[in-house]
């Protein structure tokens, strides 16, 4: 999988520290620091993304490639994929940041056809199977906002997984160890799935409350202000009816 911005920052979805790098032009499956996991390997992790648009593009392959870029205002992000034909994939996405946390999303096959198309969706999933060999584009666009980034996530799949042991496609039977290894290589996934939904939870529900936190603050300050203003504005008027009265009294005698 692979996108037409040059610079990425990547994180591992279970840390917190950051690690960067600048992609390039590197054989497909490879970087900077060597080779990718072998296709087939399921890749988790959290990708900052800052659209330069330059000719330079980041290749990952894997058959699951999970992503959380950012995503500017009046800007549009898209990712490439070659893919066969008769191959099932999957997208899954969701706006965790940013305004009212919605995004245009629409996916193109090799002949620039539409295939899926909809607009200021804040969550959303689509799955096809492709009926042409080539490259599909999966685009998100925040063209609509004129002030606001946004920070999407993006799952994205395609093909069978690789059995977890080469002779599981075969007629043979499993052992009693193997048949223990594939159940707890199932639940792993579902637990694996599970956090993921509730990370991505987290981070929406963790942004609504700083974003209304940050309202709360401004709403407050002002209303402190303006009870200064007032008590101030309030003492400065009574001051000046006593003045009055009192000049007034001076006057007639």
């Amino acid at each position: 999988w692979y996108s037409d911005s040059k610079r990425v920052n990547i994180r591992n979805t279970r840390k917190s520290s950051p690690v960067s790098h600048i992609f390039t032009r590197f054989p497909r499956g490879c970087t900077e620091r060597g080779t990718l996991p072998r296709q087939g390997t399921q890749i988790s992790a959290g990708v900052h993304i800052w659209a330069k648009h330059r000719p330079e593009v980041l290749r990952a392959v894997a058959f699951a490639t999970e992503l959380t870029f950012e995503l500017p205002d009046n800007d549009k992000q898209c990712f490439y994929e070659e893919l066969d034909r008769d191959v099932t994939f999957d997208i899954d996405f969701q706006v965790i940041s940013g305004g009212n946390y919605d995004v245009d999303c629409f996916v193109t096959d090799p002949q620039n056809n539409v295939l899926y198309n909809e607009r200021k969706k804040q969550y959303d999933s689509f799955s096809h199977t492709t009926a042409m060999k080539g490259v599909y584009k999966v685009c998100f666009s925040n063209e609509f906002s004129t002030f606001t980034h946004k920070i999407v996530y993006v799952d994205f799949r395609h093909g069978d997984e690789r059995p977890l042991l080469e002779h599981m496609s075969s007629s043979t039977a499993l052992t009693q160890l193997e048949s223990s290894c594939v159940a707890i290589h199932e639940v792993l996934k579902v637990v694996a799935d599970s956090q993921t939904w509730y990370r991505l939870r987290e981070a929406h529900d963790r942004t609504k409350a700083e974003h209304l936190l940050e309202r709360v603050t401004y709403w407050s300050m002002g209303e402190t202000f303006l009870l200064f203003v007032i008590g101030v504005g309030q003492v400065m008027l009574l001051k000046s009816f006593f003045n009055e009265k009192k000049g007034s009294v001076v006057a007639t005698t």
